[in-house]
Parts: structure tokens; C-alpha cells; sequence
């Protein structure tokens, strides 16, 4: 990502985004190469948002026929069915996205990305996945993981009302800034010219002023942060005795959800409301029944916040700035919360 410099067309068209997050960040966006499996609700909207903040190229996988589901929460399907001519889901929304940033390059890549070698994830800064089984995300994620640069891995889940994000971005260094209290204030702030001696003069003071300004930008101090991220068999392994009380209950009820499908063979996302007494058995009780989806289907509104939250989170581990979330996102629309869990192996040092 580094090396290649914007050119004046991507530095008119990406101005206000430079001013918000500087030139050094929209560069390495505009290099990124992100691949994204599952073209769901949530993941759609996440498309959306950073062909529009100006990535490099976005490669996206679902060979998945249309249906009257996805239809409920995929915007860039059009709902004419003659326009399908037997495209898959991430054909139609290749031609879609295209149209939000010409200067973003969008393609579609068929089969099965757990079936593809380590070489054809090595073309890629960021994956994405959803819409899969346990078993495809620790194999996708153990690939990223063994590939000779640093791969990010995400996961997303949207069940009903519910959502979940999960994170691993390896060994992860990032910069932050730091405000600092300007120490030297009292030398150079004057309240009373005559403590001077001789009246200031109105460019006299206004020379003071600048050098007051220009201390106080030299005491902002940019922090060098250091992260080490589980993978995703790590993080969903980790015994439930072992982490704290006060953990999200959405942590307990999307494995249990999970587990429920390995076990009864169901597809991802096919659990409902009529097969609680079967989660229930499975266990856990602390996984409470009114936490348990009561629907197959995303809610538009909980994919518009997950899919903005997962943007802003492959933007800050591509620019390298900003305090990523480590390692689970949880949202329940119940609540209006969203909230942070760390759930990493006691004894890995994360």
C-alpha cells in the first residue's frame, strides 16, 4: 500500500475526506484490496461505505441466486426481475456499486474461498465474512493468518434485531494522538501588558499568540499503540467460566445459535423461534431465551449500524490510525447499545 502518491483526480474527489483523516490515510485506503464473502444485508452496507471513502478494489464473493430474503435488506438488488438474467447476488451488486465510485474498482470472484490457497488471499489487505458456518470462518481466518504479510479478518453476523462483529488483526501497531496540557501557558500568556514593561503593541501581542499556538502543537504527542489479536478459533474457544460476569449475552447466545446449526446441519442463519427448547437443551442457561432471534432475517436498520461501524474499523486498520476494537462487537437494537468484549485465551497475553 505504500510508495504511490494520489493523483489530482483522487485528491479533488476524496478533499473532504483528506481533511478529516489526512493524505497519508486516504493514500493507503486508495491502495487497499479488500475481499468480501456473503453479500448480505449488513455486508452490503459496508460495501457502500468504503467504495465511497475511496478504496483501492473490491472483490466481492456470493454465487447465491436471488431471493425474496435477501431482497429485504440488499438495496443494491433491483426489485425487477427481469433484470436478474440469471446473475448471482454478487454480480448484481458489482454492477451497483460501481455506480457509487467509478474510481474504485469492483469485481466479482466465484467458488468456494475456503477451497483457494494461501496465494489468492495474499493479493488482499482486508477479508470479510458473512453469511458462512463456523468451520468456513476458522478456515478463511486461519489462511489470512498464515499468509507472509498481515491480513485484517473480520466476521459479521446480523440475526434479527441482533448483530456481532468479530475482529483479528494479528500483531497490530497503530499511532494515536495524545493530547498533552501546555505546561508553559503561564510564561506566555499575559493578562496585563504592563507585566511587560512597555504597552504591546497589536502585532506584539498577536506574535505572542502564535507562539502560544504553536507550543501547544508541539506538545501533542503521537503514541505508538501495540495489539495482539486471537484468531477466531481462539476467541470462540476461550471457557466461558473464564470470562467475566458482566460479558455481553449476545457472546453466550450467538455461539450457542451456532453450535445448534452444526449440530442439527441447519445452514447459516436457518434457526427459529420454534427450535428454542432444542437450544435450550443444548445448553447454556445463561444464555436467556428472550436474547434468541425470532427471525431468519436481517433488520435494515441493524445492518445500516453494523455495516458503518464494520467501515469505520477497516478504515482505521488500514490508515493505521485510531483505537481499533478488540475483538467483538455487539449490537442489539432491543437496547439501542452497542458494546466491546475482549475475549481472548488467558494465557496467549492478549
Amino acid at each position: 500500500m505504500d510508495g504511490e502518491e494520489l493523483t489530482e483526480q483522487e485528491t479533488a474527489l476524496y478533499d473532504r475526506q483528506i481533511r478529516v483523516w489526512g493524505v497519508d490515510a486516504q493514500r493507503r485506503l486508495s491502495k487497499a484490496h479488500i475481499l468480501v464473502s456473503g453479500m448480505k444485508g449488513t455486508v452490503v452496507e459496508f460495501c457502500k461505505n468504503i467504495v465511497l471513502a475511496g478504496i483501492g478494489s473490491l472483490t466481492i464473493n456470493d454465487d447465491r441466486p436471488v431471493t425474496e430474503e435477501v431482497l429485504s435488506a440488499n438495496f443494491l438488488i433491483p426489485p425487477v426481475e427481469s433484470l436478474y438474467g440469471g446473475k448471482s447476488l454478487a454480480e448484481l451488486c458489482c454492477d451497483a456499486l460501481k455506480e457509487f465510485n467509478p474510481m474504485v474498482r469492483v469485481s466479482v470472484e466465484r467458488g468456494d474461498l475456503s477451497s483457494f490457497d494461501g496465494e489468492f488471499y495474499d493479493k488482499f489487505d482486508v477479508v470479510v465474512l458473512s453469511c458462512c458456518s463456523v468451520a468456513y470462518k476458522k478456515l478463511v481466518n486461519e489462511k489470512c493468518r498464515k499468509s507472509s504479510k498481515r491480513i485484517a479478518f473480520y466476521t459479521v453476523n446480523c440475526r434479527d434485531s441482533c448483530g456481532e462483529i468479530f475482529v483479528d488483526l494479528q500483531n497490530y501497531t497503530y499511532s494515536k494522538q495524545t493530547k498533552q496540557k501546555n505546561q508553559l501557558k503561564d510564561m506566555i500568556e499575559v493578562d496585563d501588558p504592563e507585566d511587560l514593561g512597555d504597552p504591546l503593541t497589536a502585532e506584539e501581542r498577536g506574535e505572542v499568540h502564535s507562539s502560544a499556538l504553536n507550543i501547544t502543537k508541539k506538545l501533542d504527542e503521537t503514541t505508538e499503540c501495540r495489539l495482539q489479536y486471537p484468531s477466531f478459533e481462539e476467541a470462540i474457544a476461550v471457557p466461558w467460566k473464564s470470562l467475566p460476569r458482566r460479558v455481553c449475552k449476545l457472546y453466550f447466545a450467538m455461539r450457542v445459535i451456532e453450535r445448534y446449526e452444526i449440530v442439527e446441519g441447519r445452514k447459516t442463519g436457518e434457526t427459529l423461534v420454534a427450535d428454542l427448547s432444542g437450544v435450550l437443551k443444548l445448553k447454556q442457561e445463561i444464555c436467556e431465551a428472550h436474547r434468541l432471534v425470532t427471525s431468519t432475517r436481517e433488520f435494515p436498520p441493524v445492518c445500516a449500524i453494523l455495516g458503518g461501524i464494520l467501515g469505520q474499523e477497516v478504515i482505521k486498520a488500514i490508515s493505521g490510525k485510531g483505537d481499533p476494537l478488540k475483538n467483538f462487537f455487539f449490537f442489539d437494537a432491543m437496547d439501542g447499545k452497542g458494546i466491546i468484549e475482549d475475549i481472548s485465551h488467558a494465557n496467549t497475553g492478549t
